[in-house]
């Protein structure tokens, strides 16, 4: 039942319903910002799409991941799909609308690459046949969505869900979303980059915490197999 009121208490007090669940989040978006941390590190990319309004949060994310969030860093590739208005128009018209992205994908896409879809229903054709195409090509496919169940999430690898029937407070949480995405993964990327540089240092899994060292280490004593403390 929608809240009565002015417009301004309606939407704060939808806003804040969602808000509720969506502190669940909180693990999903640490190891989704980790796992792309070491993934754009090693060379990967993240592919986005999205339509209408999400088309323009998915083009905010990648601007975000190719220049900065907070601190000077090295650019991240992230292409936000629809901006490539010829390729798009193109393929519309020969293909049709519902291959806009799945085309795209089959091009861009590379194992080890990210593609993230950003729908407030979950029900966008296109965005669905995208993930298809994915899968294909071997790439992870993470998707932002409303409540489900819905199409788009039964077809990704991963699915982060805002659970509102308020198109207006998904897409917002979903800006949320994007934001704290960037964080972690700036969080992550030192390790990730480390990583990248040694590859014969062990490295924890992304969105995992460092193991711990402990004070005594025991090492091989010149090849004798005799036990010494360090």
């Amino acid at each position: 039942m929608m809240p009565t009121g002015s417009l301004l208490d309606t939407h704060l007090t939808n806003l804040a319903a969602a808000l509720v669940p969506y502190r669940r989040c909180e693990r999903q978006l640490a190891r989704w910002g980790a796992d792309l941390a070491h993934r754009l590190a090693a060379g990967g990319r993240l592919l986005v799409a999205g339509n209408g309004g999400s088309a323009a949060e998915a083009q905010h994310l990648t601007a975000e991941l190719v220049g900065k969030l907070r601190d000077d860093r090295q650019p991240l590739s992230a292409i936000a799909l629809h901006a490539e208005t010829s390729a798009l128009t193109a393929i519309a018209n020969d293909y049709g609308y519902a291959d806009v992205y799945a085309r795209q994908v089959r091009a861009h896409g590379r194992p080890g690459d990210v593609l993230l879809l950003l729908s407030t229903s979950g029900t966008s054709p296109n965005l669905v046949t995208a993930a298809q195409a994915a899968r294909d090509v071997g790439v992870t496919t993470w998707a932002l969505t409303g409540a489900t169940p819905n199409p788009l999430a039964d077809v990704c690898d991963d699915v982060l869900a805002v659970a509102s029937p308020d198109t207006q407070v998904v897409q917002e949480l979903h800006l949320v979303t994007s934001h704290l995405l960037c964080e972690y993964l700036e969080q992550e990327l030192p390790a990730a980059l480390a990583a990248v540089a040694d590859p014969a240092v062990v490295h924890p899994t992304p969105g995992e915490p460092a193991p711990v060292r402990a004070g005594v280490e025991v090492v091989l004593d010149g090849g004798t197999g005799q036990q010494v403390d360090a």
